[in-house]
């Protein structure tokens, strides 16, 4: 036996090393290995923080039982399913069609050419031993029947990546899908459905634009209320700041405790521009928290941002996290233990598991008792056994820690926030970019083989664009163009959409094209957005086209299930609302800080801003922009048609309004 795991970079796949299971990684050589044996593929596809994956892993992949069984009859291939998306992605949608819903750890049996014949989530041992023994008697007694299903399963993908017919989103569609999402909202806890209820960051970034495009109060109260729900429920960390995966409860009391770099940094986008539109200073206080969660948990020592915190601790789910009114006695004495147990919800009966509970906050206590309350607490849960930390530097998601950040440094006014996107920004485009080309991910300063997908250009572009429009500057929008320019040219679909792998890509079984938004953005609607906001700085009518297409070939999606379109929507009302640019001119003085300010609490989807000095190189919202009569000024334009330029912030705030 020859584990190959252990010179992987994955995180998940060193989990794997040293199994007695005969692993390979994903590669033309394990394929080879199958043709050459004649035995069918096991394919097993997870992630470092999945718990029903580490479950598997103890119950089946490190028993030597199931070892046994296992390697003389099939090639297993372990895949990190944040490393190879593309992978994931084509086995996911075999998975579904089969068995109608998919999950992690994804266990498919394939062919030695990568055809699915059989796919089902995670299997306890005793049935997965009985699995392997009915698969390798289907494969040695009526191939023909697996090779039958095999060519099902290939044909359902295809069918599954076809084209949609392309669908505009005009202003009636986005107000049609705003009340199709508000129909199905929870009127009680906010969100939409039942458990388990996962956070919709980017449906409540849709509703916010739209909100910020028409008015509509009943998108901005839906927005208001779920952002509410979840900040002051179980789903929160209410110690160190940052959002768990979801609730499996409909209250968001009690979280599935791994906490996601892509979920937080959209999350911390959301709260930040919720606080923008309404000045709420619950909106604030969650945004600095889960902006200072992303610095200090996440941070690597090479300046990007990792990917996970497990689910478990010791494996043991919440551990880390869960308290009772004991031990919140132990650290805060008995008066403050109380107290803190009351105004936490943690009860003698528990809220999670064996009489613990998980921190609420329903209400905001006195700050100047709470805020030494909450140190203490953070402080004796820092002394506890911590979760596993998944240290792999993602490119999308680290594109989307760019974007939250940047943001978030400029409308706090916290420098630390703006210092660590500018890190990561150079870490990435320092490390992934290899001979001109985006890799997907990273760890420890080594760059992984895995090329990137469409959402990795997508992701990335927004949040280097994001950066541009924080500091003035122009090397970021040079950045985000060449991505673009790589998307356009390789990722398309040749009828405005994008396949989330290039053109010179491997081959798998079909090449994947997945518009939904699900708990990221999709490579297409990433793409879109970037498109967009590119345009809206450059004046490029291309760029503009090309995100117009890439939103109308969504449309369809959009209009018939929006929920599952919400950064498709979010573009789509920036497309609708801009573009609206301001530039502001002037040495970087008290009058330029005004001006900058009252620029960037503007509300609109198609808003962006650049600030510089008069003519400054490379940023061409700045070109032909002089002061006035030796003043900053403001020039409000609208598709690079200017109004006069502005020098007070009464009058700024009047032309942005108008």
């Amino acid at each position: 036996m020859a584990n190959r795991l252990r010179s992987a970079t994955s995180p998940y796949l060193l989990q794997h090393a040293e199994n007695p299971v005969d692993w390979w990684e994903w590669g033309d050589d394990a394929f080879a290995e199958a043709r050459r044996r004649d035995v069918p593929v096991l394919l097993s596809v997870g992630y470092a923080a999945c718990h029903w994956c580490h479950v598997m892993a103890h119950e089946s992949f490190e028993d030597d039982g199931v070892a046994a069984a296992l390697n003389p009859r099939f090639v297993p291939v372990k895949v990190d399913r944040e490393e190879r998306p593309d992978v994931d992605s084509v086995y996911m949608t075999a998975t579904t069609a089969l068995t109608g819903q998919g999950g992690w750890p994804m266990t498919c049996f394939l062919t030695p050419d990568g055809e699915p014949f059989f796919c089902g989530t995670y299997y306890p041992r005793e049935h997965f031993l009985k699995l392997l023994d009915a698969v390798w008697d289907a494969w040695t007694e009526r191939r023909d029947a697996v090779a039958k299903q095999g060519a099902a399963l290939t044909e359902a993908i295809a069918r599954t990546s076809a084209r949609l017919t392309p669908d505009v989103l005009d202003d009636a569609a986005l107000e049609r899908s705003a009340r199709l999402v508000a129909r199905d909202a929870d009127p009680v806890d906010g969100g939409f459905g039942g458990a388990p209820k996962f956070p919709p960051s980017m449906t409540l970034e849709h509703l916010l634009r739209h909100h910020a495009r028409t008015g509509d109060a009943t998108a901005l109260d839906l927005v208001e209320r779920t952002c509410e729900a979840m900040a002051r429920g179980g789903i929160y960390d209410q110690l160190a700041g940052g959002f768990a995966r979801y609730s499996v409860d409909e209250a968001w009391v009690v979280p599935h405790f791994e906490k996601m770099l892509y979920d937080n940094a959209q999350l911390l986008r959301v709260y930040l521009h919720l606080h923008r539109a309404t000045g709420s200073p619950l909106a604030e206080r969650v945004a600095r928290e889960t902006a200072d969660f992303l610095c200090a948990d996440l941070r690597t020592p090479e300046g990007g941002f990792a990917s996970a915190l497990d689910a478990d601790t010791g494996g043991v789910e919440g551990l880390t996290y869960v308290w009772t009114p004991e031990q919140l006695a132990d650290v805060l004495g008995p008066a403050d233990g109380a107290r803190a147990a009351d105004v936490l919800s943690v009860t003698l009966e528990g809220t999670f598991e064996q009489g613990s509970s998980t921190l609420q906050l329903r209400e905001d206590p006195d700050p100047d008792w709470w805020t030494g309350v909450r140190a203490r607490l953070a402080e004796a849960r820092a002394a506890r056994p911590q979760p596993a930390r998944d240290d792999k530097v993602v490119t999308a998601w680290n594109g989307l820690a760019i974007a939250a950040l940047a943001e978030a440094g400029v409308l706090l006014g916290v420098p630390a926030y703006l210092d660590a996107a500018r890190e990561c920004a150079d870490l990435v485009l320092r490390l992934h970019m290899v001979d001109g080309r985006l890799r997907r991910a990273s760890r420890g300063g080594v760059v992984g083989a895995a090329p990137g997908v469409a959402a990795d250009h997508g992701d990335l572009a927004e949040g280097l664009l994001a950066l541009h429009q924080a500091t003035g500057q122009p090397r970021w929008l040079e950045a985000a163009g060449e991505l673009l320019d790589v998307a356009l040219a390789r990722f398309g679909d040749g009828a405005g959409g994008f396949f989330d792998v290039a053109d010179d890509g491997e081959r798998l079984v079909s090449r994947p094209k997945d518009p939904t938004d699900g708990p990221e953005p999709s490579g297409q609607s990433s793409l879109a957005g970037a498109l967009c906001t590119y345009a809206a700085l450059t004046g490029s009518a291309r760029h503009r086209d090309a995100a117009e297409a890439a939103v109308a070939a969504a449309g369809t999606l959009a209009r018939q299930v929006p929920r599952f379109a919400g950064w498709t929507l979010a573009v789509a009302e920036a497309l609708a609302a801009g573009p609206l640019q301001v530039a502001v001119v002037g040495h970087d003085d008290g009058a330029r800080l005004a001006l900058e300010r009252a620029a960037r609490a503007a509300t609109s989807p198609g808003l962006v801003v650049t600030v510089g000095e008069p003519d400054a190189p490379g940023v061409p919202l700045l070109a032909d922009r002089p002061l006035v009569g030796e003043q900053a000024a403001a020039y409000v334009c609208r598709g690079f048609v200017c109004d006069r330029p502005v020098t007070g912030v009464d009058e700024l705030e009047r032309a942005l309004a108008s």
